[in-house]
């Protein structure tokens, strides 16, 4: 497993980009109040890259409307190239409400039937991006309906045949598939591509029926030998990664503040991206892995005490300041 050097962006991404809508509160009234915060988890990778100093080019594609034009702002803002970004005259923006829980969890209610993510159609793919990319990213919400899914599989082909890094998130949401056996199947083709994989511990309980998460990562290591780092997330407890014969762990961070856990999961797989990115896929030793884990983990836990997750990234100093306290 080896990463090209030779390419204009670091990691190119695909999928989702959309608007959360957090509680933030209530009014006089005692009405929930609701932020309009820029979100989509392919785009939160590529921020969190952005603070960590990296190139980075989104594809995807959004309404023709103000949540749009904010959306395509944001990303100019944080200096990813938009040129793969695609208007929809029909369709809105999609929209997703997120309910939070007291321990930080949430729930997720999306306004996308169809959304405009969901019609990005593959001759509005631009091709140079993907062939000029060190790192390809995806993740599942791009395969729930057509001609994204078709989208994405010839995205990811181009990518592959410029020798791209694959990067998958499965970033399971269940209310966006027909069923579960679809979202089983398409996460299985996810996991059939990619060379790097970040999976939730609640995903891979999903895709193998595994309770144990050691047995659950063996059982996908064993049935797709494609994936040569395999790191799992276990929320408060802590984080896991695999590769070759090393297998890891290290705790989650534990300073407390947590306020909700949107993004965290992309925080961490940007962290992991930005390691291959550094120091290169050769030679990832058990203190590479260790080093790797423990950044990621502290980034995640950052992210979880702040509303919201593409504007409110960490800086690597942030990062720093919690590795010193953990």
């Amino acid at each position: 497993m080896r990463i090209r050097s030779d390419a204009a962006y670091d990691v190119a991404a695909l999928g989702e980009l959309l608007i959360d809508f957090t509680q933030n509160g209530a009014s006089e009234q005692g009405n929930l109040l609701f932020e309009a915060n820029p979100g989509g988890a392919p785009a939160n990778v590529l921020a969190m890259l952005r603070k960590l100093g990296h190139s980075c080019a989104f594809l995807g594609k959004v309404g023709a409307d103000g949540f749009g034009d904010l959306l395509a702002d944001t990303l100019r803002a944080e200096g990813i190239d938009v040129r793969g970004l695609r208007r929809d005259g029909e369709v809105r923006t999609t929209l997703a409400v997120v309910h939070t829980h007291a321990n930080g969890d949430r729930d997720f209610t999306f306004y996308r039937n169809p959304g405009a993510d969901v019609r990005l159609c593959a001759d509005e793919l631009d091709d140079a991006v993907l062939r000029s990319c060190r790192v390809f990213h995806f993740g599942s919400l791009s395969l729930t309906d057509e001609p994204c899914r078709t989208t994405t599989q010839r995205a990811l082909e181009t990518a592959r045949a410029s020798n791209a890094l694959i990067s998958f998130d499965p970033n399971l949401r269940p209310p966006l598939w027909r069923d579960a056996d679809a979202a089983r199947a398409q996460i299985a083709w996810g996991l059939g591509q990619c060379d790097v994989l970040k999976i939730a511990d609640d995903e891979l309980r999903f895709m193998t029926g595994e309770d144990d998460l050691t047995r659950g990562a063996a059982a996908l290591r064993e049935r797709y030998p494609n994936i040569r780092l395999l790191n799992v997330t276990a929320g408060a407890l802590g984080s896991y990664a695999h590769c070759g014969e090393l297998s890891v762990f290290e705790p989650a961070c534990a300073l407390g503040g947590v306020i909700e856990t949107t993004g965290a999961g992309d925080t961490f797989c940007a962290s992991v991206l930005h390691e291959l990115l550094t120091r290169g896929v050769e030679n990832l030793t058990e203190a590479r892995l260790h080093e790797m884990l423990r950044f990621a983990n502290a980034a995640a836990y950052l992210v979880t005490t702040r509303r919201g997750a593409l504007r409110s990234m960490p800086e690597p100093s942030e990062i720093d300041a919690v590795l010193a306290r953990m």
